[in-house]
C-alpha cells in the first residue's frame, strides 16, 4: 500500500467507491474488503449481519477493550445514480484539480477512507483510550443499519465516551440536527363511472383534504412554532412529498396514496406532529368516507423515523471536537444523521463532523476535495494523540 497519507486515503477511497453500495443491493463485498484490509494490519472487526444475510455493519476496536473509547462512525451505502447525468463512471474515482469525483466521495466514503487510512497510526500509537470504528449500512433509507449495531453497543459492559459521525460538514462541529418522521396514507374509496360520481367515494378528493391540512399545519409551525436560530431553517417543517392516485379521467378514483414527512427541531417533535395529523384525519376525514361506504377509509403506515440530535454546546464531546478540529464555532443542520440514534439507543454523546460539503452530496459528479480529507485526517491524528494521553 502507498505509504504517504494522501496516497493511502486516495487508494482506499478508490476501492470504496468501486463498490456499488446503493441501498437496494448487498454491501457484503465492501465489508469483506474492509475486513481484509484491517486483517492485513492485524485488526479484526465484529460483523453485525442483518436478517436477510445480505447486509452487515462492522464494529472495530483499536486499543484496550476494557476502557471506554471514542467512536468514528460512517455509513457505507450511497444514493442511486439512476436518472443523473454523470460525466464519467460514478463508481470509478476520478481526480481533477484537487477534487476526487465519484458516488459517495462526500457522503460519506471519504470519511470512512480517512478513518481506515489512519489505522496504522492508531496501532503505532499504543492507545490508552480505544478508538472504535462504526461502519454501517442503509443510512440513506432511514438510518436502518446502525440500529442493530447500536443494540450490541448498548449491551457492552464498557460504553463509549462519545461519537463523531463523519457526515459532510466541512469539518465544522455540528451539535444538533432535526429528527424526521415519514408517513404513508392510503385512501380507499369507491370506484364509479364519472357520470354518476356522487355514488362513488373519491379517494383523491379526500386525500386533498389531508394535503390541505398538512399545508395549513406547516404554515402554522413556521409562524407560531418553536424556533432555533442555529438552524438554517429555524423551525419544524412539514410537507407532502408524493401523491399517487386515479386510473382514468372517467372513473371516480378508489385509491390515492399520500406520503408526507415532518422534520422537527425537538427530539420527538417529528412524530408528535405527524401523529396529530393522523388523529385529525381519522376524526375529520375518515368518518365522512365511511358514512358513504363502510369499506372506505384511510390506512396509515410509518415509512421512517429517526430522532433529532441536540447536544449541549458545553458538553465534553463538543469541547473535544472543537479542540481536535482547531475551531471554536458550532452549528446545527437540517439533514438527518445516525448521531441522534447513538444518543437515544446507546446513550453515547455525539456530534457530527466530517469532510466535504452537503451541497455535493447526492448530486451528479459528486466530489470531495483532497484538502478536506487531509483536514479530516488531521482531526483523527489529534484524536489519536488525545487517546494516547488518556
Amino acid at each position: 500500500m502507498p505509504s504517504s497519507r494522501p496516497d493511502r486515503i486516495r487508494k482506499l477511497l478508490a476501492d470504496l467507491v468501486a463498490f456499488d453500495t446503493v441501498s437496494d443491493r448487498s454491501n457484503l463485498p465492501l465489508i469483506a474488503h474492509i475486513e481484509n484490509y484491517l486483517a492485513s494490519l492485524g485488526v479484526k472487526g465484529e460483523r453485525i449481519v442483518d436478517e436477510t444475510g445480505q447486509k452487515a455493519s462492522l464494529w472495530v476496536t483499536i486499543g484496550p477493550e476494557d476502557q471506554p473509547g471514542l467512536v468514528l462512525s460512517g455509513h457505507t451505502d450511497v444514493v442511486p445514480v439512476v436518472g443523473q447525468h454523470w460525466s464519467h463512471d460514478p463508481f470509478k474515482l476520478i481526480e481533477r484539480d484537487g477534487k476526487l469525483y465519484g458516488r459517495g466521495t462526500t457522503d460519506m466514503k471519504g470519511f470512512v477512507a480517512v478513518c481506515l487510512a489512519m489505522v496504522p497510526e492508531m496501532l503505532e500509537a499504543k492507545l490508552s483510550t480505544p478508538i472504535h470504528l462504526a461502519i454501517s449500512y442503509d443510512e440513506e433509507i432511514g438510518c436502518v443499519g446502525v440500529r442493530p449495531m447500536l443494540g450490541e453497543v448498548a449491551k457492552k459492559r464498557v460504553k463509549p465516551l462519545g461519537c463523531f459521525v463523519g457526515e459532510p460538514t466541512q469539518m465544522q462541529v455540528i451539535i444538533g440536527h432535526k429528527g424526521k418522521h415519514g408517513v404513508r396514507a392510503t385512501f380507499k374509496g369507491l370506484a364509479r363511472h364519472s357520470s354518476i360520481a356522487p355514488d362513488g367515494v373519491n379517494a383523491i378528493e379526500y386525500a386533498a383534504e389531508l394535503i390541505t391540512e398538512i399545508r395549513r399545519h406547516a404554515v402554522q409551525l413556521a409562524s407560531e412554532g418553536a424556533r432555533d436560530e442555529l438552524y438554517d431553517v429555524p423551525h419544524t417543517t412539514l410537507l407532502t412529498s408524493i401523491v399517487h392516485g386515479g386510473a382514468a379521467l372517467n372513473i371516480v378514483p378508489d385509491q390515492c396514496t399520500v406520503e408526507f414527512e415532518c422534520r422537527g427541531i425537538g427530539i420527538t417533535e417529528s412524530k408528535q406532529v405527524t401523529d396529530a395529523i393522523i388523529a385529525w384525519a381519522k376524526a375529520e376525514i375518515e368518518p365522512a368516507m365511511k358514512a358513504k361506504n363502510p369499506e372506505c377509509g384511510i390506512a396509515f403506515e410509518e415509512i421512517l423515523d429517526y430522532p433529532a440530535l441536540d447536544t449541549a454546546a458545553d458538553a465534553a464531546i463538543v469541547t473535544l471536537a472543537k479542540s481536535l478540529a482547531g475551531r471554536n464555532d458550532h452549528a446545527k443542520v437540517a439533514f438527518g444523521t445516525e448521531a441522534g440514534l447513538f444518543v437515544s439507543m446507546a446513550g453515547v454523546p455525539s456530534v457530527v463532523i466530517g469532510p466535504g460539503g452537503i451541497a455535493q452530496a447526492h448530486t451528479p459528479d459528486e466530489f470531495v476535495e483532497m484538502s478536506e480529507l487531509l483536514k479530516c485526517a488531521g482531526f483523527v491524528e489529534k484524536l489519536i494523540a488525545h487517546c494516547v494521553k488518556g
